[in-house]
């Protein structure tokens, strides 16, 4: 299995192509400035200080690290860093302490917009430090003490801000995904060599991360001024040409979170509120017919405080994915129930999937598709033998016949054709969860807004097109070759000339490529037990 270049089709999926990112409202695009300079001015950036002539003496790490022991973990990435520049200072130059020591103090103290509530070890310390008012950690004149607090401060930074937790948190929840690795001694060293890019407009952390933080800075300030008030509908559902006094409350909740920006206080529901009201219903992933009723009502009352946790565990799942990558890739969101296909970073095409239920989830994971099976036979698993095929069995004894199903051996399957489980066509990307991607003769499912139907596996609403654009750089395989092989009643393997890596994500909260926040609901309920660990 591959490692880093998986992990981010996570995000993208979900999202955007890296080419496809420009358009964005007036005022998203705004506040994306204002992020921007709020950003820049508070990075960590630049070329730290290069000189290597004057030194601490190696023991002095020890020595730190014995005094402070919160920064243990960081002992071997201390001695790493400075045995490669010979114990030279990195914070300070002929005239001090550098200026990026404040950009560090400063991000470190406003970590919240961040989305992360903990703290860092030794704050008081650093602060008092940064102060200049600590007698026994001084700033001034140069010494190893102040040097080596500032880079563990900094390790601790990147670590909580571009790495996110352990590794062995994200496991327990069933996160299956390789993590991004974060080298900590490559990071700082790359900071001091002049000839590196500096981090002045650019973070490790894949770009997702910094379109959900300007929207977790503008819900901040919107759950500051009071939030919104709960609507509560006086009819079924409200159409355009219909006027209520709900039909006010229902333009000011949307002026409220930027969905709207037309007349709040008309009580008539006119083409202008019917476009808003399309446009959010699409970023909430529900059918864009522009009627309020229930559900989308159900969406518009949903607290600030909600959403805001949303962007705050989304942009920690931005932590553990690489910033870029490159090749064909196929992703899942299983929030979103669609998949994404992706040629050389850009968004191709996508399509709706049904999904595992929530006591059949569908594993995070990733792995590479290798095979296309036309006219599939399915083997009955084990659970729906035992649940399903076998009491229907001793109900009726023609339940297999009935079913196109035969018995071979100890296993139980079904035959191809349009009636098999597994429709026409199946994508397999061998795994340890019997997990693939495949057609299905339920057709209906796929109008549906929440789809998570399946055992497991992940259906497809265009199978055909699925199969066409994985073989299309081969001549032989025709759009009439494929029909006939769907349909031939005979069971067929293809072998990809190349494999395609596929990932299998989860993402509730996510930018899309017109800029506004895209919410989706927590299929699996993984985003609370995400947001307790972060608080840890």
């Amino acid at each position: 299995m591959k490692t880093f270049p998986l992990l981010l089709l996570f995000f993208v999926a979900c999202c955007w192509g890296c080419r496809q990112t420009a358009q964005v409202s007036d005022q998203i695009g705004a506040d994306s400035i204002r992020q921007k300079k709020m950003l820049d001015a508070q990075l960590v950036a630049g070329n730290f200080s290069d000189q290597k002539a004057v030194h601490f003496d190696s023991s002095a790490i020890r020595s730190f690290v014995k005094k402070y022991p919160g920064f243990a973990s960081y002992g071997a990435d201390l001695e790493k860093f400075y045995r490669a520049r010979n114990y030279s200072y990195a914070w300070y130059d002929r005239n001090g302490v550098i200026e990026q020591a404040s950009a560090l103090f400063n991000r470190i103290q406003n970590l919240q917009q961040d989305g992360i509530k903990a703290t860092l070890p030794y704050t008081q310390n650093f602060q008092a430090l940064m102060d200049d008012r600590d007698t026994l950690l001084r700033r001034e004149p140069m010494n190893a003490e102040a040097e080596l607090m500032l880079t563990s401060q900094y390790f601790s930074f990147a670590r909580h801000v571009w790495h996110g937790i352990d590794e062995s948190e994200t496991r327990k929840l069933e996160w299956f995904l390789p993590r991004k690795k974060l080298d900590l001694d490559a990071l700082m060293d790359s900071l001091l060599n002049p000839t590196s890019k500096p981090f002045v407009t650019h973070e490790p952390v894949y770009r997702q991360y910094a379109l959900l933080k300007s929207y977790l800075k503008k819900y901040n300030d919107i759950e500051s001024r009071g939030g919104w008030k709960t609507i509560t509908l006086d009819r079924k559902a409200y159409h355009k040409g219909d006027s209520s006094m709900v039909v006010v409350e229902l333009r000011k909740r949307l002026f409220a979170s930027g969905d709207y920006a037309g007349d709040t206080t008309s009580t008539l529901f006119t083409d202008d509120l019917e476009a808003a009201v399309k446009i959010f219903q699409e970023s909430r992933g529900a059918t864009p017919d522009g009627i309020v009723g229930s559900g989308m009502v159900k969406d518009l009352n949903v607290p600030v405080a909600e959403i805001i946790q949303k962007i705050v565990v989304n942009m920690e799942r931005c932590r553990w994915v690489p910033q870029s990558m490159d090749g064909d890739y196929m992703v899942v969101n299983i929030p979103s129930f669609k998949l994404y296909v992706y040629h050389a970073d850009s968004l191709v095409w996508d399509m709706n999937v049904v999904a595992g239920q929530a006591i059949h989830q569908t594993n995070i994971f990733s792995g590479d598709l290798k095979y296309i099976v036309f006219s599939p036979y399915w083997n009955v698993p084990a659970s729906i033998l035992k649940n399903e095929v076998m009491p229907g069995i001793e109900a009726d004894p023609d339940y297999l016949a009935k079913h196109n199903m035969e018995k071979v051996g100890n296993t139980v399957r079904q035959k191809p054709g349009p009636r098999n489980s597994l429709g026409l066509v199946k994508f397999l990307f061998p795994n340890s969860y019997s997990i693939y991607l495949h057609d299905t003769p339920s057709k209906s499912l796929f109008g549906k807004d929440n789809r998570a139907f399946s055992h497991g596996c992940v259906r497809l609403a265009e199978p055909k097109k699925l199969a066409m654009y994985l073989l299309r750089n081969n001549p032989e395989w025709t759009e009439a070759k494929i029909d006939a092989a769907m349909n031939a009643g005979k069971e067929k393997y293809v072998t990809l000339d190349k494999t395609v890596p596929v990932l299998l994500a989860y993402l509730t909260a996510f930018v899309g490529r017109d800029g506004r926040l895209n919410v989706r609901n927590d299929v699996y309920n993984l985003d609370a037990r995400l947001a307790k660990m972060m608080l840890q």
